[in-house]
């Protein structure tokens, strides 16, 4: 991001880099920088807030005016405290002969389709997996879980890049089920921890790590701290 604002400073474009850690955007200097001690991922901070959000850009619009390089720090933060989850039902069980980690993930389909209706397909299917191929990706890690191969298991692609799919496929459902925009990490916390897919792709992840599997292969399934 620096180095990309470097250069279009030297075709003449002005740049100001916001950045959610204070030593990377201190230790890669770009010409202008707001460090704002937000959540990953949410680079204006509260979601739905535009009057918080017009002010963090006045800010970073402000440092258009310095005459030379500078860093500054926006007056707020938000802090994340790993613990809080999201709140929102699960559809009930619909197919007796469907694992019930893809009969959940079939169920919540209506949800997603709201959730992307409303608010677009930022952060869910379509990446790797189609959002209509989202039950038979569960399924294959349900094969893994149970001690399948993951070559054989007929994951469609590589695990890390299916498993974010499915993960954004659950947190955009989510939206629609919750009705409010949850904190940061909130719905990973959720999705792993509450939804049978979350807790078999954990599960999978595990028996690819115990059968030696390379370390680059599973480690990323999930997020590292896990």
């Amino acid at each position: 991001m620096s180095t990309l604002a470097h250069v279009f400073e030297a075709e003449g474009l002005a740049t100001v880099a916001l950045g959610s850690i204070g030593a990377h955007i201190q230790g890669t200097a770009p010409p202008r920088g707001l460090w704002c001690e937000f959540p990953l991922g949410r680079p204006l901070g509260k979601p739905n807030d535009a009057e918080f959000q017009h002010r963090v850009l006045a800010h970073a619009f402000s440092l258009l005016s310095s005459p030379g390089p500078v860093v500054e720090k926006f007056a707020e933060t938000i802090d994340d405290d790993g613990t809080e989850t999201m709140s929102c039902t699960l559809p009930p069980h619909h197919d007796p002969n469907l694992h019930p980690a893809v009969d959940e993930a079939n169920g919540l389909r209506p949800a997603y389709d709201r959730a992307v209706a409303k608010l677009g397909n930022r952060v869910g299917a379509g990446r790797t997996v189609a959002v209509d191929d989202i039950g038979a990706a569960v399924q294959s890690f349900v094969d893994v879980a149970s001690g399948t191969p993951w070559k054989q298991a007929g994951i469609p692609g590589i695990p890390a890049r299916v498993a974010q799919d499915i993960r954004g496929y659950y947190e955009t459902a989510a939206l629609a089920l919750a009705e409010h925009a949850p904190s940061a990490w909130a719905g990973t916390r959720w999705f792993f921890e509450s939804t049978e897919a979350g807790r078999t792709i954990v599960a999978a992840r595990k028996a690819m790590a115990d059968s030696g599997e390379k370390h680059g292969i599973w480690f990323y399934i999930t997020p590292g701290d896990m």
